[in-house]
């Protein structure tokens, strides 16, 4: 009798199958065929609209990107914490740094929770050492190229340009590079290690679930704070003449243990290159995660002033405008922000920076006069690209930008250049107002033109939906991606 079955299913099961799929097809949900059918414009509308934009017919941009770089370990966060053993906390807490495995459980909880992204250097070498060696041999972890300038730098060189990197990195680092990349800066034998911990929607820990996918970053890096690189970075750029200084990794300064006044004296180094750099070169700075007020204060005063772009995702956001307004910096914000709270954010940030540049500009000493009035706001978050741009600056193509940085997120967390509907969800409003004032206008997503931009003031305002990501291969280095993808496109 069994081999009977055996020879009816042979012989029918196919045919079966067939039916099966058949039936499935026949019976599948309109409204799942409907969604399916409204990414599917999306994205051609995406698509479409950074294609209409290109940098293959016209000669490589040239962009030069500091500072830093590491080896990133990528792990799966509950992984690794089960394995060291480490119990979940019941008292999530923010701590600027980690000294103990206590601090850890507390601080990986409260930022796991509701799915923010974190970066924390750690005081005890030890700790550090055993969790790397923890990661060594667990199942799934990778190694990448990391640290905010190489990530930007290797972007832009995939995109169409010509790279200049300031970085010290060992032989092996320089081999992994794009033949587009020329690297400053002094040979290492070891690069630090920087380990992510990566976790995606859903995941669990103890009784923590987390919200969104995302990674909680830890480091003992005591290269990179130093900006080792910026003395030959800066004799090279001479030479080198970009159309576009990109600024980053300076989030390694933060709750480093420096001497007194050993930061400022570093930062005043830096501040002396980006103000002497010539005016007809735009400068990007990308945020990062910062916790430390006064190196904030640092940033308002040697950095920013000297950029006139700016990016940054929907912590770092609300973390400067705080600032800006004089309160205190804020360490956990909401990781998925409606459209019109983001834009009033950057419509303040836009409007105290340039205040403040008018103010400096009115002063007659030499540092005021090279000061630069911001012209471009890129914010991006999980659910839509933001961009803010002056009229009349340097700053073009902002609708293809806004697009491509949007497919960028898409391309860069699954891991692939093709972006896959079936792997993807809209997770942005079908409509979203402009600002949280009473009576302020709505604007419908179009699937046909999804990229919306309107005038206010004295700019440009444009918003793109993300194709978010559903099977999630990495979120570390996603803003550094998506900022410098939008950029190529801008210089």
């Amino acid at each position: 009798m069994e081999g009977g079955g055996r020879i009816s299913w042979m012989k029918y099961g196919p045919l079966l199958s067939l039916c099966v799929v058949f039936w499935a097809v026949w019976f599948r949900s309109p409204q799942n065929e409907g969604l399916d059918d409204r990414l599917d414009t999306v994205l051609s509308s995406l698509l479409r609209a950074e294609r209409k934009v290109g940098v293959n017919n016209v000669a490589r941009p040239k962009v030069a990107v500091g500072f830093g770089g590491c080896v990133d370990l990528i792990v799966d966060g509950v992984s690794l914490l089960n394995k060291i053993d480490l119990p979940p906390s019941d008292q999530p807490l923010h701590h600027d740094y980690i000294e103990n495995e206590v601090q850890l459980a507390q601080s990986f909880a409260y930022f796991f929770a509701p799915g923010a992204a974190a970066e924390r250097f750690v005081l005890n070498d030890t700790l550090f050492s055993e969790l790397v060696e923890a990661s060594r041999d667990l199942p799934g972890n990778r190694w990448a190229v990391g640290g905010n300038a190489p990530v930007m730098a290797g972007r832009m060189a995939t995109e169409g340009c010509d790279v200049l990197l300031g970085g010290s990195f060992s032989p092996d680092f320089n081999d992994v590079l794009s033949q587009h990349i020329t690297v400053a800066g002094n040979v290492v034998e070891e690069p630090d290690i920087h380990l992510i911990l990566e976790y995606p929607s859903g995941a669990t820990w103890g009784q923590y679930t987390s919200r969104r996918a995302n990674r909680y970053i830890v480091h003992s890096d005591d290269h990179n704070p130093y900006l080792a690189s910026m003395e030959d970075f800066a004799e090279k750029l001479e030479d080198f003449k970009p159309d576009l200084l990109v600024v980053g990794g300076l989030q390694m300064m933060d709750n480093f243990p420096f001497q007194s006044g050993e930061r400022a004296a570093l930062l005043s180094r830096l501040s002396d290159l980006l103000s002497s750099s010539s005016p007809r070169i735009g400068v990007h700075f990308e945020m990062a995660s910062f916790v430390e007020e006064s190196i904030m204060e640092d940033l308002l005063d040697y950095v920013i002033p000297y950029a006139d772009s700016l990016g940054m995702n929907e912590q770092e956001l609300p973390n400067l405008l705080s600032l800006l307004k004089g309160s205190n910096i804020t360490v956990l914000s909401d990781p998925n922000p409606r459209v019109a709270t983001v834009l009033d954010q950057m419509r303040e940030v836009y409007r105290i920076l340039n205040q403040r540049h008018k103010d400096a500009s009115a002063e007659s000493d030499t540092n005021s006069a090279r000061v630069k009035p911001l012209t471009r706001l890129h914010v991006h978050t999980l659910a839509f690209q933001a961009m803010i741009v002056t009229h009349g600056s340097q700053w073009k193509n902002t609708m293809s930008a806004t697009a491509k940085a949007s497919l960028t997120a898409n391309r860069h967390v699954c891991g692939s250049n093709d972006i896959d509907p079936s792997k993807a969800r809209l997770i942005m409003d079908d409509s979203f107002s402009v600002s949280r004032r009473e009576g302020s206008q709505r604007i419908p997503l179009q699937e046909t033109r999804p990229v919306s931009c309107w005038d206010e003031d004295n700019y440009e305002i444009c918003v793109a939906p993300v194709l978010v990501c559903t099977e999630v291969y990495q979120t570390a280095g996603g803003g550094d991606n998506i900022s410098a993808a939008g950029l190529v496109l801008q210089i």
